[in-house]
């Protein structure tokens, strides 16, 4: 028995490895494309090249990281001695939502910090902060010791949010769509790494390990960002004091009509992509025909359309400002819905991957769109706040899609679940079609006011 679990070990390290190097070759292949276009580009000196692929690397550590340990955490409530089946839910539970529940309230305070004392030190406080508390959550001997790290986790972590202010900060006006489809990939590769890689280590040396990589890989995150990443952050003429400076600015939001329904899109797709997630792998548990080969076909299936997305977010980069991003916005709301409808009404795992590579891929593009129309319309100075509170907005929605999918799919089954999210996209497309106005292009380094 211990031969065949070495070799079935050693099987895993090796199709690991060849994902982790498909993966990372796909990194090189649009790094190189971008050293390409930048390069052409006068107004893209090469700290702010250097900056990008910084900030990008320690993201998709950081996600891979996050996504290492957080699949295992309920069977680690287990090995804890939690054994009854409802308080083992219960507990499941709070340790999923709470950190996107505290993200809620703490993503605009240091969004708006980060406006006052720089984006460089919020991104390396969300780094090393979730360094320190995932070791301490390896070293817990009791179930309300993980609930109380998880909480304190959502206070101090928000990498994504610290990255995407930081990207959007330091890109030239015109290469703000590379900038962010190139960390969005990052992103969406370190959430099909992590699980991956969290697997084996949980399988090989044990679940309490997992939470050990994963501060390893926040570490190796904080030092790259400290190492290669720039920040060209210059104070306010007037800094608020720290008290002072936790309050967000609401004033841009209070003004555009236009911010609220970007806001408005990233609601929906958060929300989207989470009202399915929970069910996925009972759905194409249904319509299998096969059960001994369930688990490989989700993995295939939710991985290819990891890999679908992060391709979209470079490509999307790549040309949304030449082709405007509310053009390429509305472009992507509409492709998938149109592509998520017929998934309610597959008869085979084959039929829903398809489906599933075509709708995640417009997925894909939207989150690069709709940051770098936020962009458009922020004043400078003003993107930390504005992002925290989009990064709030995400995080409430995303705890919120799966509650909409139970209700959905204990009504009514698993079908009108995949139409809702169609719905729910759709009706995006038309808040971006209706509220937001497109914008022209301008020189890179001249001044450019928000855009209502």
């Amino acid at each position: 028995m211990q031969v065949g679990g070495e070799r079935t070990g050693a099987g895993m390290l090796v199709m690991v490895s060849a994902v982790i190097k498909g993966q990372f070759r796909l990194i090189v292949m649009a790094v190189r494309n971008e050293e390409h276009v930048l390069t052409r580009s006068p107004s893209s000196p090469r700290p702010w090249r250097r900056t990008l692929y910084a900030v990008g690397a320690g993201e998709l550590l950081a996600v891979a990281g996050f996504s290492t340990s957080t699949p295992i955490t309920p069977f680690f409530l287990q090995d804890l001695g939690v054994t009854d089946p409802a308080r083992l839910k219960l507990l499941a539970g709070l340790v999923q939502a709470l950190p996107s529940i505290s993200l809620v309230f703490f993503s605009p305070i240091w969004g708006s910090i980060a406006d006052n004392y720089g984006r460089k030190p919020m991104l390396l406080r969300a780094m090393f902060g979730g360094t320190v508390v995932m070791l301490l959550m390896g070293m817990v001997t009791a179930p309300w010791q993980l609930v109380v790290l998880k909480t304190i986790q959502g206070c101090i972590t928000g990498t994504i949010a610290a990255a995407t202010i930081m990207v959007a900060s330091i890109s030239p006006r015109e290469e703000v769509g590379y900038g962010l489809g190139l960390l969005q990939m990052a992103i969406f590769l370190g959430a099909s790494l992590g699980p991956l890689v969290g697997g084996v280590i949980a399988d090989l040396f044990g679940r309490r390990v997992n939470f050990f990589a994963t501060s390893f890989l926040l570490l190796a995150a904080g030092i790259v960002i400290a190492r290669f990443a720039e920040d060209n952050f210059s104070p306010p003429e007037r800094r608020k004091s720290i008290g002072a400076s936790m309050l967000p600015d609401f004033r841009p939001l209070a003004r555009s009509r236009a911010l609220w329904s970007l806001m408005a899109v990233i609601a929906a797709d958060q929300i989207a992509g989470s009202v399915v997630g929970p069910f996925l792998p009972l759905y194409i548990q249904k319509i299998s025909a096969e059960a001994a080969h369930v688990g490989s076909t989700t993995g295939v299936i939710i991985g290819l359309g990891a890999v679908a997305s992060a391709l979209a977010a470079i490509i999307v980069g790549r040309f949304s400002y030449r082709l405007g991003y509310r053009r390429v916005l509305i472009v992507c709301m509409t492709g998938a819905a149109l592509f998520i409808i017929p998934q309610a009404f597959v008869r085979s795992p084959f039929q829903l991957l398809l489906l599933r590579i075509a709708s995640c891929f417009f997925v894909g593009g939207n989150l690069p769109s709709v940051n770098a129309l936020i962009a458009q319309r922020i004043e400078a100075g003003k993107q930390g706040s504005i992002y925290g509170i989009s990064s709030s907005i995400a995080s409430g929605s995303n705890a919120l899609g799966p509650v909409i999918g139970a209700s959905i799919a204990l009504a009514a089954g698993y079908g009108p679940v995949f139409l809702t999210t169609a719905g729910i996209m759709a009706a995006a497309g038309i808040a971006i079609a209706a509220f937001v106005r497109g914008t022209r292009g301008a020189p890179a380094g001249t001044a450019h006011p928000p855009v209502p």
